[in-house]
């Protein structure tokens, strides 16, 4: 198929979201600018206090950044995803 994508709609409103995800093909749109969202369900229960060279903190702030997310948050990604590896090379589900 050479047609055109649709652009997305501007939606104002959450039921104008609702309504347009109900009701259009979303294959005829434009989806190439969405990017993948993380949801944090899990409550945070727990705090972390550490020190750092200033110049990792640095980097962490502009990896962080350029994600566009709070770098505290990235911290917690970059953690949960070396957990995650580690488990998974062990052969064991999530703590």
């Amino acid at each position: 198929m050479n047609a055109k994508l649709k652009p997305i709609p501007t939606l104002r409103t959450d039921e104008e979201a609702e309504d347009f995800v109900a009701n259009a093909d979303l294959t005829e749109y434009d989806l190439s600018q969405f990017k993948p969202v993380h949801f944090e369900l899990e409550p945070k229960s727990a705090s972390l206090n550490m020190r750092l060279p200033v110049a990792l903190l640095d980097a962490v702030k502009a990896r962080a950044k350029a994600r566009g997310i709070p770098y505290t948050r990235y911290v917690r990604m970059v953690l949960e995803t070396d957990v995650m590896q580690g488990m998974g090379a062990m052969g064991r589900k999530h703590p």
